[in-house]
């Protein structure tokens, strides 16, 4: 009993120390989501009339309402946002519309993709073969698409390499089938999600100097 007491004594003492560096989650966080937040807006906004038009229209774009009101909302909340996430500034607030966009985004953009970003060419190491174990809703369709992904990308290859200088070709990343599912959206999601709850982080964010010097009275 006295080696279970020394050793539950220091693991407690392990987990003080940690919580002076528990602002460290949310500053990787923020500096992970900021650069693509502020780079999706940055973009949206110097090509604002393709954006809007590809929002607006029904047959080969989004067909949303009000469609360059929308184009310049999403700019400016990725940009702003993810200018305000890089100094962990109002970082709760700045979460739930950012929330927002990866939400419309997933399900006007990127839903009827299903999951995957990147599409699974190799059925073995897809997730979905688990998850068909427990006959989850899609997963066999999951993998039958990589099945179709794999015979696809084998040709693809195939023909580059043989009338392509595909070294050249591959020199930067392998050669992928863009799947476009809603898998991004859905991380960067989850994401914002919790620096809604932790905020910016202590002790690395503007957000704690913030409270340092305006205390929530109302909470005491």
């Amino acid at each position: 009993m006295a080696l279970v007491s020394k050793l539950s004594t220091l693991y407690y003492q392990l987990l003080n120390g940690l919580k002076y560096a528990d602002g460290l989650p949310a500053l990787a966080f923020r500096l992970y989501l900021a650069p693509i937040f502020i780079a999706t807006g940055w973009h949206k906004l110097h090509n604002i009339e393709d954006i809007a038009s590809w929002f607006g229209n029904p047959d080969w774009g989004l067909g949303l309402p009000a469609p360059e009101l929308l184009a310049y909302l999403a700019a400016y909340t990725e940009l702003l946002g993810g200018l305000a996430l890089v100094l962990g500034l109002a970082t709760r607030l700045v979460s739930i519309p950012l929330m927002i966009t990866m939400v419309v985004a997933a399900v006007t953009a990127h839903w009827d993709n299903g999951w995957f970003a990147i599409a699974s060419s190799n059925p073995d190491t897809s997730i979905a073969k688990i998850l068909e174990v427990i006959g989850f809703p899609g997963a066999k369709e999951s993998l039958e698409n990589s099945l179709e992904v794999a015979t696809r990308l084998g040709a693809a290859k195939e023909i580059l390499q043989e009338n392509g200088n595909y070294s050249w070709l591959t020199g930067r990343g392998s050669i992928v089938v863009l799947n476009n599912g809603i898998e991004f959206a859905t991380t960067y999601f989850i994401m914002c999600l919790s620096l809604l709850f932790t905020g910016g982080g202590r002790f690395v964010s503007v957000d704690y100097y913030l409270s340092r010097l305006f205390p929530n009275t109302a909470a005491q």
